[in-house]
């Protein structure tokens, strides 16, 4: 630590007794050891697509989205306008976060990042241990700055923060003061959350008028085109010769742009649902690097847009898409 605090210090021109000070008064979080550590059970966990969805995509969240949508869509609206960002997809983000600030965390950050920086529970993932340094280099950086105090802001068991559950790095490079009063506070500033929502999905290559999945007939034994990867692998002509089918009503806007073939699996269940998905799709995985958690966020923002009377700007154009 005391290594890390030297180097901390010297990589961003930050007095380093400010740095030892913050470091000295962080305490260990088992919680987050015990959150983060692997399963004990042996064997692979098996992916189930259809609980994960039901567990994201469900009553609570449409039902409050709805009323988040309806209350901020001033601020909702402005920010879609300035990054093609769809309305929905910023609020079913937020929803699926922390139901529209529910449940934003009560760990305080510093302990969380610096026990999951230098005690993390899985020896065989030495790159996680190191991003969670990064992190904390970010947060003592906030501090500095004056943007945050480290010492009582409060997150998630991984040290995600406010309404949109940023990471110090993502707060420090993506969020903006959405209400323009001159500061950002992800916390209890719904504008601020939304605008940032927004900027970081733009900053990461959302293309404006483009849905997040494709609106495509996919042909028998899709799944054996399906992709792992976190860019899209293909296109519309390679997947037109393979006997996809373009759906009528979806724009041309798509078909210009780089095109992966996503598999949700259900191993449990034995089920596949195969989807072609846009570079919109690959740009929520910045998010979260999980399909399921990509997918779920285009659901919802479809649920959540068809009660609001708004289509389906995130499956296959629209309004706002």
């Amino acid at each position: 630590m005391q290594a890390f605090a030297h180097q901390t210090a010297q990589a961003h021109d930050l007095p380093l007794d400010r740095v030892e000070a913050l470091l000295t008064e962080a305490r260990y979080d088992a919680t987050a050891v015990r959150l983060m550590a692997p399963p004990t059970r042996t064997g692979r966990i098996r992916r189930a697509w259809t609980s994960y969805r039901q567990r994201h995509v469900d009553a609570v969240r449409i039902r409050e989205g709805v009323s988040f949508w309806q209350e901020h869509r001033a601020a909702i609206d402005r920010a879609s306008a300035r990054t093609g960002v769809p309305p929905s997809i910023i609020v079913a983000i937020i929803g699926i976060e922390t139901v529209y600030g529910r449940y934003t965390g009560d760990h305080r950050v510093l302990d969380t990042l610096t026990t999951l920086g230098f005690r993390y529970p899985d020896p065989n993932r030495p790159e996680r241990q190191a991003m969670f340094r990064e992190q904390l280099a970010d947060l003592i950086v906030l501090d500095h700055r004056g943007e945050l105090d480290a010492r009582v802001v409060e997150g998630s068991f991984a040290g995600a923060m406010g309404l949109p559950q940023f990471m110090p790095g993502s707060l420090m490079r993506y969020a903006v003061d959405g209400d323009g009063d001159g500061r950002v506070d992800l916390a209890s500033n719904t504008d601020d959350a939304i605008a940032s929502v927004a900027a970081f999905l733009q900053a990461h290559g959302w293309v404006r008028d483009v849905p997040v999945f494709a609106p495509v007939i996919l042909p028998a034994g899709a799944a054996q085109l399906a992709q792992d990867g976190l860019k899209p692998e293909s296109d519309w002509a390679t997947l037109k010769a393979a006997g996809a089918r373009a759906l009528p009503g979806g724009g041309p806007a798509w078909q210009a742009q780089a095109l992966g073939v996503i598999d949700l699996r259900d191993e449990i269940r034995g089920t596949h649902d195969v989807r072609c998905a846009t570079p919109n799709f690959f740009a929520i995985t910045h998010y979260n690097r999980s399909y399921f958690y990509a997918a779920s966020v285009a659901d919802l923002a479809h649920e959540i847009a068809d009660r609001i009377g708004y289509g389906d700007p995130n499956r296959f154009g629209g309004p706002g898409a």
